[in-house]
């Protein structure tokens, strides 16, 4: 079958795609509960809802993003008609994570199959439920040549990375965005590749403190923490931290109760050795709040810490949990002496009620991705690019920039016949001066 020519082909696919998802999204849902716990109301905005805004978009869209588009040609090739003419890759690898195990698998490939590529995806095993209701809906859209779903572990993934592709979109960690990317040099396969990054988060003495710890709580215990671009650590005027502790310890009860381990809406760490990983960098001396932990229900709850070590353990790599650490600065100048110790983020988030001080610290710093004022919502604007720079990975992708993610931009210039300068052609004889003189004035 030649899925790279009809787009409407593209359509009936997705649509299909589209009434599956909304046929069984009380079955995502529960295998969401079932793999770490995941609340209702964060699986529908967060993985089910998020999913279908993006198909219904793409499918209202597709045809115009895939109509070659027309730009101003070269007065060089005079006279002419120049198109960007956008093409499939061909045959592509998803890999996706598991902590938003629905919906980072299905955007991506929403977008290929959108471009008009052949997919691979590899949903992630740490969360087998929804990986096996991902299978189930694949099979029932797509024929096997068309979409393909390989479930299983590091071998599968492994053999998968071994094979030529010629498009690789990877979503995890920087340790493995590594391997990823080492296998796509073999082939000079291009890729993108979503990784994370120790994001932060700042706070001046102008910002609105209660404000800013209710949407920093949401954002940074959403999902019990693991996610890629929620605040990784606390960066505060030192004079404000003790209020600011107040504020937060308040809106963590507000939002799980005095024990967030018996809120429905307090997800858990995905399994016990991300559990490990994580109590293993709590030092009970310095937690001001939360602490306590639970290896049989992998729960940690919302942990406030005082850290005051850029060398600590917690301090040293992109935590991925409910866990807070919170540093202080007294003058601007340690706010880069702080960041610079750390490689490039996904995210960065900045609390002020000072244009001057939002300005400078978006201009300073390089990261993929922010927000002024409140946490993670730059993610659901699917006009504004997702992605990463330097360790927090490369490439971007939502909404219309995901089709062209997926997509070989294929220059055309058409030239027309009745009429040919002479100018460019052997021999040159007495034309230097002439074509000077043109490329100075273009």
């Amino acid at each position: 079958m030649n899925y790279k020519t009809s787009i409407s082909f593209r359509k009936e696919t997705l649509t299909k795609l589209l009434n599956a998802i909304i046929m069984q999204e009380t079955e995502i849902i529960q295998a969401l509960q079932d793999d770490f716990k995941k609340p209702a109301f964060e699986a529908v905005l967060t993985e089910t809802n998020y999913v279908i805004t993006e198909l219904k978009a793409t499918i209202k869209k597709l045809r115009k993003w895939t109509q070659p588009k027309r730009v101003m040609p070269s007065l060089l090739n005079f006279p002419s008609t120049d198109y960007i003419h956008s093409e499939p890759y061909g045959k592509v690898l998803i890999i996706a994570p598991w902590n938003y195990p629905f919906q980072l698998a299905l955007c991506p490939l929403v977008a290929a199959v959108a471009a008009g590529n052949q997919v691979v995806l590899k949903p992630s095993e740490l969360t087998p439920k929804t990986a096996a209701i991902i299978t189930t809906i694949i099979e029932k859209v797509f024929h096997i040549n068309h979409v393909e779903v390989q479930e299983g572990g590091i071998e599968v993934a492994q053999k998968l990375l071994s094979q030529r592709w010629d498009y690789i979109f990877f979503t995890g960690s920087v340790a493995v965005g590594k391997i990823v990317a080492a296998a796509a040099a073999v082939h000079l396969t291009p890729v993108t590749l979503e990784l994370g990054g120790k994001n932060p988060c700042i706070i001046d003495e102008t910002a609105n403190l209660k404000l800013a710890a209710k949407r920093i709580v949401w954002g940074k215990f959403i999902n019990a923490g693991q996610t890629c671009i929620a605040p990784d650590y606390i960066l505060i005027q030192k004079n404000m931290k003790s209020h600011f502790i107040s504020y937060l310890q308040n809106e963590i009860t507000k939002a799980y109760g005095e024990n967030p381990k018996l809120s429905p809406d307090f997800a858990r760490i995905v399994n016990e050795k991300n559990w490990l990983r994580l109590v293993n960098r709590i030092t009970p001396e310095k937690v001001v709040f939360g602490g306590q932990s639970d290896i049989e229900d992998c729960y940690i709850a919302p942990t406030i810490i005082e850290e005051n070590d850029l060398e600590s353990l917690l301090m040293e790599e992109e935590i991925f949990g409910p866990i807070l650490p919170i540093l202080t600065y007294e003058k601007e100048s340690e706010i880069e002496t702080i960041l610079s110790k750390y490689e490039k983020p996904l995210a960065l988030y900045v609390f002020t009620d000072s244009k001057t001080f939002a300005k400078k610290i978006i201009r300073n710093f390089s990261f993929g991705g922010g927000c002024i004022n409140d946490t993670v919502v730059h993610f659901s604007n699917n006009r504004l690019p997702f992605g990463g720079v330097g360790h927090s990975g490369m490439g971007a992708y939502h909404g219309r920039l995901s089709f062209d993610t997926f997509s070989h931009k294929k220059s055309i210039v058409k030239k027309a016949t009745w009429l040919d300068i002479p100018l460019r052609y052997a021999p040159y004889n007495g034309k230097l001066k002439s074509i000077k003189k043109i490329l100075n004035w273009l």
